[in-house]
């Protein structure tokens, strides 16, 4: 039985993607990619997120060179190779991650912050259609 459906795909995949990707300002669908993705297209909200942000990488930066001017090259070396290791563990795209290797590493799991009180998951705005979101980061969708 065909219930009147063809047996071949289409030849426009690129027209279905941009369809469901974007809408017609130019944003991809938060449903899709989620609301993250589509906040990093607008840019950034305050003048002070960029200045937080590269104060993170500079401070890290920094102690990375005290760490090598005391203990010598291999233990910055060895901490970088620690923390790559550490960013490969995933889970789903659609399931949050606490990260929490990475926080052991970089000396942040007993530090209370900003993220720890207000960015618990039940009240992030990261969750889409779990099956949308695989596909997209499979290359189907």
């Amino acid at each position: 039985m065909s219930f009147g459906y063809s047996a071949s795909k289409t030849n426009e995949p690129k027209a279905f993607e941009e369809a469901n990707t974007t809408n017609t300002y130019g944003i991809q669908s938060p449903f899709v990619a989620g609301l993250g993705a589509t906040r990093k297209t607008i840019g950034f909200s305050h003048p002070l997120e960029a200045s937080e942000l590269n104060h993170q990488k500079s401070s890290q930066r920094m102690e990375m060179i005290m760490l090598r001017n005391t203990q010598g090259l291999h233990a910055p070396m060895r901490l970088a190779m620690e923390l790559k290791s550490a960013d490969k563990i995933g889970r789903l795209p659609f399931l949050p991650s606490s990260n929490l290797m990475r926080d052991v590493l970089l000396g942040k799991d007993e530090d209370i912050s900003f993220e720890d009180i207000l960015n618990t998951s039940e009240f992030r705005e990261q969750m889409g259609q779990p099956h949308a979101v695989v596909e997209k980061s499979l290359g189907i969708l």
